[in-house]
């Protein structure tokens, strides 16, 4: 409950096909599914009153103006009359359309019309939001606006969100399950499917100080097991690789004892797995290992 989860996996991997079972759309051939104790398929009414869905490509009537979609909507999912109208207008707040709710949605821009698809998932106040690609196609400043609602909705639902853009999940998630040929390979928040795939933490820092002192206090921190010069810079500035155990953070005491010495650090960034790198070594790995 309340949490951001992130569903990724390759094109053909199950990822639609999934949600499709989980919103109902789609019968399993084997297995069940239930949303908040009901049963997709034997109590189907009751587990799709939990359930909001924003597919790939949004079921909106273009000829109809916003608040004509969400108030028809609103019936459809059986909302009361006395609820729909304190509803609806808490909805278009939430989601940022309030000044277009009498515009029609053929005539507004693609990120409306994805505000639009999302305000439609909220009608009926579900504890689940199923996301499937909810950026696509949208200029960068449509995206950050997109995210950060993501984020707020997080604090009230459930969310699974589907996405290739790895560094939005990255951004939003706060655990992700990738799959591979209809079965999980990872499943963990981003850290954690970090630290399985790599069995230190690294970090990089642009430092200035005596070098050989720098990396004698360096390796005397508790937590680090090597430090070493990586680069050396103009202006008495150079560049450290630093390697921790992967349960400890080390980032405070690096920087306590550089400051004690008077040693400013310029810059300091992690060199762990990106998301990315993690998705492209469960997948191949998984391939693989099918193969073998």
């Amino acid at each position: 409950k309340g949490e951001i989860l992130g569903f990724l996996g390759p094109n053909g991997a199950g990822k639609s096909t999934t949600m499709n079972i989980l919103t109902g759309f789609l019968s399993a051939t084997s297995g069940t599914v239930t949303i908040n104790g009901y049963d997709i398929l034997e109590d189907p009414q009751e587990a799709k009153k939990c359930i909001g869905y924003l597919p790939e490509h949004p079921p909106l009537y273009l000829d109809m103006t916003v608040i004509e979609y969400l108030g028809f909507v609103s019936e459809l999912k059986g909302v009361a009359k006395e609820e729909r109208i304190r509803q609806l207008a808490e909805i278009m707040k939430l989601t940022r359309i309030t000044d277009v709710a009498n515009r029609l949605i053929k005539n507004l821009s693609k990120g409306y019309r994805q505000r639009v698809g999302i305000a439609q998932a909220l009608v009926g106040a579900p504890e689940v939001l199923v996301l499937d690609e909810p950026t696509i196609g949208l200029d960068p400043k449509q995206i950050i606006e997109i995210r950060n609602l993501i984020k707020e909705l997080g604090k009230l639902h459930t969310i699974i969100l589907s996405s290739h853009i790895l560094s939005e999940v990255q951004a939003v998630c706060e655990r992700v399950v990738i799959i591979n040929k209809g079965a999980i390979a990872a499943e963990d928040t981003p850290a954690g499917l970090s630290r399985q795939m790599d069995k230190t933490s690294r970090i990089q820092i642009s430092a200035e100080g005596p070098v050989r002192d720098i990396v004698q206090k360096l390796r005397l921190i508790p937590g680090v097991q090597h430090a070493e010069l990586s680069q050396e810079k103009d202006n008495n500035i150079n560049v450290y690789k630093i390697e921790s155990q992967p349960d400890q953070d080390v980032r405070k005491q690096i920087f306590y004892e550089m400051a004690r010495n008077s040693w400013p650090i310029i810059e300091m960034r992690s060199l762990d797995p990106t998301l990315e790198e993690i998705f492209l070594q469960v997948t191949s790995s998984s391939r693989q290992g099918r193969k073998g």
